[in-house]
């Protein structure tokens, strides 16, 4: 927290020097809250900035912030992996990075807040936007009203995956800030998409994480589901929504997708996964899908990965009205996206190649390299592959470079994998760049390094396969 104290008022004696800022974010869900919580709190100090969106940190990108015209550059939910490269820039720019993914170089001459620097687990304990809260809370206690974001940020970047889906570390913090000033409300429910929003059948069938094999996706399935349960989907002409099912309604609806899913060869605990905490932000009118955290983070990232990452950025500086509905539509076009390659992936399995511990998808024909994530998150919690394999997605880069994203599940991490520091290291011995956290990480290689790369990355992970899976 001193070190969070520091930084607050470092970026508040700029201010007051008329610094003009560049913000630079990630695209993802807990980059957009972040760079949202930095661009208000910058502004309610009467700061000018500018926002940029920044996919990965290099060369390039390192000299297009040279010649901007900014005295400050703020990065957030990225930057840490790269601190020898953005030293550079600290020659001609106060630098500020804010960030949670694991480190790698030295930050001797920017100002770094991380949560790996005190032994934190940024993965799991302190999301980028959680980095961005404190800090903006720090610089005024007015910015208590931002806490909300920072928990929308840190469910979008699943840090709530655990037994009882809570947030916890620094996250539990954050969110008692938001309880306290009555702008967030949490309850232990079922977490499905549109909990308030959508039809029981629909809001069901959009619910990817966990991802429910034979109803994600199909929305006829889960009409026939509920309709085995004895559970109406319709009042009167009103279709229901999860939050008009009684208590006991939900208890044979959650017994009936176990029941399905144990009758079609799968894990029937995966269900459990569904009950946990839901976050509630008071202050969103109801019936929009803003008011529940993950309804928000999933509009989002939705919004960054389609290439709209000002419309997500707007929604958290407070747009409503017609950028919601806008932002609602790229959200639907996200939706058919992933689901199509998911469906190009399940009946083309000539793109699947099987290593001895890792699966490979390679999308480097037909997936956007913005989709990787999205694409091996689903993956990952859909039982598609056994869980001692770790999941990685390929597609080309516009230089023609290949970008990755892993997925690792919780059993090999909790036997030393740690794909940040793996993808980091092998990335950057061939030629490229890589990082993360543990559990969930990316890489961009050049493509004439592609097969040694995962050759490689194949015998490393053997080492952890071989414990689990002799």
């Amino acid at each position: 927290m001193s070190k969070i104290r520091e930084a607050a008022e470092e970026i508040t004696d700029a201010a007051s020097h008329n610094s003009h800022f560049l913000v630079g974010y990630h695209f993802d869900a807990d980059g957009l809250a972040a760079a949202s919580i930095i661009a208000k709190a910058l502004h309610n100090i009467g700061a000018t900035m500018h926002l940029k969106v920044v996919k990965q940190i290099d060369l390039e990108t390192l000299e297009n912030f040279q010649r901007a015209t900014s005295d400050a550059v703020v990065l957030v939910d990225i930057g840490s992996g790269y601190l020898d490269l953005i030293n550079r820039l600290a020659k001609s720019k106060k630098i500020f990075v804010l960030d949670h993914h694991q480190l790698s170089g030295v930050d001797d001459t920017i100002t770094h807040v991380n949560p790996h620097q005190f032994g934190i687990d940024g993965g799991k304990e302190l999301s980028g936007a959680g980095v961005a809260y404190l800090i903006a809370k720090a610089v005024s206690e007015e910015n208590i009203a931002l806490s909300p974001l920072a928990i929308v940020g840190s469910v979008g970047d699943m840090q709530d995956r655990n037994d009882k889906r809570e947030l916890r570390g620094l996250n539990s913090m954050i969110l008692r800030d938001a309880i306290e000033a009555g702008l967030i409300k949490v309850d232990t429910d079922i977490i499905i998409y549109g909990r308030e929003t959508r039809p029981i059948h629909k809001a069901l069938s959009h619910t990817v994480n966990p991802f429910l094999p034979g109803l994600s996706g199909e929305e006829d399935n889960c009409l026939a589901l509920l309709a085995s349960a004895s559970i109406p989907v319709k009042t009167g002409d009103r279709w229901r929504t999860l939050m008009d099912l009684t208590r006991d309604e939900k208890q044979r609806m959650l017994s009936a997708i176990i029941e399905y899913l144990t009758s079609k060869g799968f894990e029937g605990a995966t269900a459990i996964n569904l009950i946990g905490n839901v976050y509630t932000l008071l202050k969103e009118e109801r019936w929009t899908p803003t008011r529940d955290a993950r309804e928000y983070a999933t509009l989002l990232n939705a919004c960054g990965r389609m290439g709209r990452p000002s419309l997500a950025i707007a929604l958290g500086l407070g747009e409503r009205g017609v950028t919601l509905e806008e932002a609602s539509r790229v959200l639907s076009e996200h939706r058919k996206t992933l689901a199509d390659y998911i469906s190009f992936i399940n009946s083309n399995r000539k793109v699947v190649e099987s290593f001895k511990s890792m699966v490979v998808i390679h999308g480097e024909d037909f997936i956007n390299e913005n989709m990787t994530g999205a694409v091996s998150s689903m993956l990952s919690s859909s039982e598609t592959f056994p869980n001692w394999r770790v999941i990685v997605v390929s597609a080309k880069t516009r230089s023609g470079d290949i970008k990755i994203s892993a997925r690792a599940s919780e059993e090999l991490v909790r036997i030393g994998v740690n794909l940040g520091s793996i993808l980091q290291n092998l990335a950057r011995k061939h030629g490229g760049f890589g990082g993360g956290h543990d559990v969930a990480a990316g890489a961009q290689i050049p493509n004439s390094e592609w097969k040694d790369f995962i050759e490689e990355l194949d015998l490393e992970l053997s080492v952890f396969s071989e414990k689990w899976n002799p």
